[in-house]
Parts: structure tokens; C-alpha cells; sequence
């Protein structure tokens, strides 16, 4: 099964044991959750249930396997002709996810 599931605001195509890096989640790691799914279809793609929002009795449960810090992104804001330059830069709050089951 394959599903379509929404976590902090981006949507992620899923199925079982897939391992998925979203936006900070405040989750115990090594704790479990569950989810409805926006979109559940088998691997050929015949059978389709689209919801709206979610599918009514979909679940998809989900393991947290770490909190960690993504790579530096370098932000370089600049403004012609005007002496203008700034430079920062940013580490996203990052949690990684396991997919344990969709049904």
C-alpha cells in the first residue's frame, strides 16, 4: 500500500519502511504515533481511495527514530549599488521518521 500524508505542512508519499525526514516534531524518540492518510492506493495504482481531507479509517503508524540538525543552508541577501550585504546562516530542526505500517 502506498499512502499520501501531510506533516508540517508538506506532503510526503509513503509506504512500509520507508524512512522520511520532516520539519521538528515534538515527539519522545524511539515513541509511536498514528496518522490518517490524505490518499491510500495499492502499488499498481488501481484501487484509489482519495479523501477529503483524510480517508476515513485509514492508519498510518509512524516511529520516531532521531532528532537532528539538517545541513547549513548559507541565506546571502544583497542590494546593488547601495553597499548593502548581510550573510547568515541557517540549520533546520529536523526529526526522522520510520514508516511502520500502512493499512
Amino acid at each position: 500500500m502506498i499512502a499520501v500524508i501531510e506533516l508540517g505542512g508538506n506532503q510526503f508519499t509513503v509506504k512500509a519502511g520507508d524512512v522520511i525526514d520532516v520539519k521538528k516534531l515534538d515527539k519522545e524518540v524511539n515513541s509511536t504515533f498514528t496518522m490518517e492518510a490524505m490518499l491510500v492506493s495499492d502499488e499498481e495504482g488501481k484501487e484509489t481511495k482519495v479523501g477529503t481531507p483524510t480517508v476515513e479509517g485509514s492508519k498510518i503508524e509512524l516511529k520516531v527514530l532521531d532528532q537532528f540538525k539538517g545541513e547549513k543552508v548559507r541565506v546571502f541577501k544583497m542590494k546593488s549599488k547601495k553597499r548593502y550585504m548581510k550573510n547568515n546562516w541557517f540549520r533546520a530542526s529536523l526529526t526522522k521518521l520510520e514508516v511502520v505500517s500502512v493499512a
